[in-house]
C-alpha cells in the first residue's frame, strides 16, 4: 500500500465509525482504534488538549468524562469541531465545545454524575494535529460522589473492559510519574488484557512533581513493567497554569525545554513529549489499521453475504408461512436471552446508572434480606 493509501487508512475507519454510531450499534464489527486509559488524575485531558492546542475538555472535581468520547482529529488549513449529534454545526469557540460536550452528557446521564457507555463522537479540524483518532474513557475513581452508585469504580471499570478486551483496540495507558508505577490503575487493567504488553502504548505524565532527586529514566528507557510500544514522557500544564490560561502553545515550548535541560532526559529528548507522542499514536493507529484491515475485511464481507441471503429470504416472503413464523419467534426468543442476560450482567446499553438494578439488585436482595 503506498503513502497516500495508508493516509487514507484513518479517515476510512473514521467514516465506518460514525456510520456505525449513527445507526446506534457497532453490527459486532471491531474498528481499530486507540483507547485512552487513565486514573481521574492522569492527566489524559492535558494530553488530548495539548494535541489540539485548545481547551475544549470538560474538567473540574469528580468524573467529568462520564461517556466515550471519540475524538476524531483531522488535519486541515482551518480550525474548527462538530459533532456527529448535530452534525453541519461548525463550533468555532471551544467553550462552547465544552459546553456542548457537558449538555450532551448530561442529556444522557443526568447531572447527578452518573455514566454511560453511549459515545459521543467529535471532529475537531486544525493545522495543529495529525490525522488520529481517541475514544477517552471516563477516568478510574475510587469513590462515589453526589448521587453516584456505590459500585461506580466497578461500573467505570467494566465499561473500559468493553473497549479494551478487543484485540483491535490500543491502549494507550496515562500514568503520573508521580505516583508508584506498580499501582497504576490504567497499567493493571491494560495487563489483564494485554499481559503480555502487545498492544499497550504507556504515557508518563507529571514528570516534573517527581520528588527531588528522582526520575522515571528507567520507565521510559523501557527497563521497569517493558511494553513493546514503549513510554513516552509529557510534560502537562498545572492546574495553575490551566487556571491562569496559560497558552497551550507556550506550554509546549516549556515541555521541550524541560527535556532538554533535565539531566535525565536529554538524551532522548527527541523521542519524549507532545509533539512525538501524536506522531507516534498515528503511525501506530495507521500501521494497527493496515495490519487487521484483511481480517476486518473478511468478517465485514461475511455479515454483508447473511444480510444478502436475509434479504433474499424476504423477495419470497408470506406473512402466513409457518416456517417463517417458527424463525421470527426463535429469534425474538433469542435477543430476549441475550438482552436478559446483559441486564443481570449489567453489561447492556440501557443500564441504570442512577440506582441499583439487575444482578446488583439481586445481590444486595441477598445479603441484604437473606443475612
Amino acid at each position: 500500500m503506498g503513502n497516500r493509501g495508508m493516509e487514507d487508512l484513518i479517515p476510512l475507519v473514521n467514516r465506518l465509525q460514525d456510520a456505525f454510531s449513527s445507526i446506534g450499534q457497532s453490527c459486532n464489527l471491531d474498528l481499530p482504534q486507540i483507547a485512552v486509559v487513565g486514573g481521574q488524575s492522569a492527566g489524559k485531558s492535558s494530553v488530548l488538549e495539548n494535541f489540539v492546542g485548545r481547551d475544549f475538555l470538560p474538567r473540574g472535581s469528580g468524573i467529568v468524562t462520564r461517556r466515550p468520547l471519540v475524538l476524531q482529529l483531522i488535519n486541515s488549513n482551518t480550525e474548527w469541531a462538530e459533532f456527529l449529534h448535530c452534525k453541519g454545526k461548525k463550533f468555532t469557540d471551544f467553550d462552547e465545545v465544552r459546553q456542548e460536550i457537558e449538555a450532551e452528557t448530561d442529556r444522557v446521564t443526568g447531572a447527578n454524575k452518573g455514566i454511560s457507555p453511549v459515545p459521543i463522537n467529535l471532529r475537531v479540524f486544525s493545522p495543529n494535529v495529525l490525522n488520529l483518532t481517541l475514544i477517552d474513557l471516563p477516568g478510574i475513581t475510587k469513590v462515589p460522589v453526589g448521587d453516584q452508585p456505590a459500585d461506580i469504580e466497578q461500573q467505570i471499570r467494566e465499561m473500559i473492559m468493553q473497549f479494551i478486551c478487543r484485540e483491535s483496540c490500543l491502549i494507550l495507558a496515562v500514568t503520573p510519574a508521580n505516583t508508584d508505577l506498580a499501582n497504576s490503575d490504567a497499567l493493571k487493567l491494560a495487563k489483564d488484557v494485554d499481559p503480555q504488553g502487545l498492544r499497550t502504548i504507556g504515557v508518563i505524565t507529571k514528570l516534573d512533581l517527581m520528588d527531588e532527586g528522582t526520575d522515571a529514566r528507567d520507565v521510559l528507557e523501557n527497563k521497569l513493567l517493558p511494553l513493546r510500544r514503549g513510554y513516552i514522557g509529557v510534560v502537562n500544564r498545572s492546574q495553575k497554569d490551566i487556571d491562569g490560561k496559560k497558552d497551550i502553545k507556550a506550554a509546549l515550548a516549556a515541555e521541550r525545554k524541560f527535556f532538554l535541560t533535565h539531566p535525565s532526559y536529554r538524551h532522548m529528548a527527541d523521542s519524549m513529549g507532545t509533539p512525538h507522542l501524536q506522531k507516534v499514536l498515528n503511525q501506530q493507529l495507521t500501521n494497527h489499521i493496515r495490519d487487521t484491515l484483511p481480517a476486518f475485511r473478511s468478517k465485514l464481507q461475511t455479515q454483508l453475504l447473511a444480510l444478502d441471503r436475509e434479504a433474499e429470504e424476504y423477495r419470497h416472503y408470506r406473512p402466513d408461512d409457518p416456517s417463517r413464523k417458527t424463525k421470527a419467534l426463535l429469534q425474538m426468543v433469542q435477543q430476549f436471552s441475550v438482552d436478559f442476560e446483559k441486564r443481570i450482567e449489567g453489561s447492556g446499553d440501557q443500564v441504570d446508572t442512577v440506582e441499583l438494578s439487575g444482578g446488583a439488585k439481586i445481590n444486595r436482595i441477598f445479603h441484604e434480606r437473606f443475612p
